[in-house]
């Protein structure tokens, strides 16, 4: 029987979505161990003074199983 834990990020991207939920993913493995799956919570943009989009946002809820 193993135990799963899930913590949420959020990450960014100037350039897309994808990209900003590569990102994420990729820099959670560096910390945690036995990943899993991961939820996509929410997603947004920032936007610069005229009004186009500057950056790609993801919230994210990573689960990763707990070493015995």
């Amino acid at each position: 029987m193993s135990v799963a834990k899930v913590t949420e990020i959020i990450a960014s991207s100037p350039k897309s979505f994808d990209e900003a939920m590569k990102t994420g993913v990729s820099r959670a493995h560096k910390t945690l161990t036995n990943l899993k799956s991961a939820w996509i919570k929410n997603q947004q943009i920032m936007l610069d003074s005229e009004g186009q989009i500057e950056e790609y946002r993801v919230t994210m809820k990573v689960t990763f199983i707990i070493e015995e």
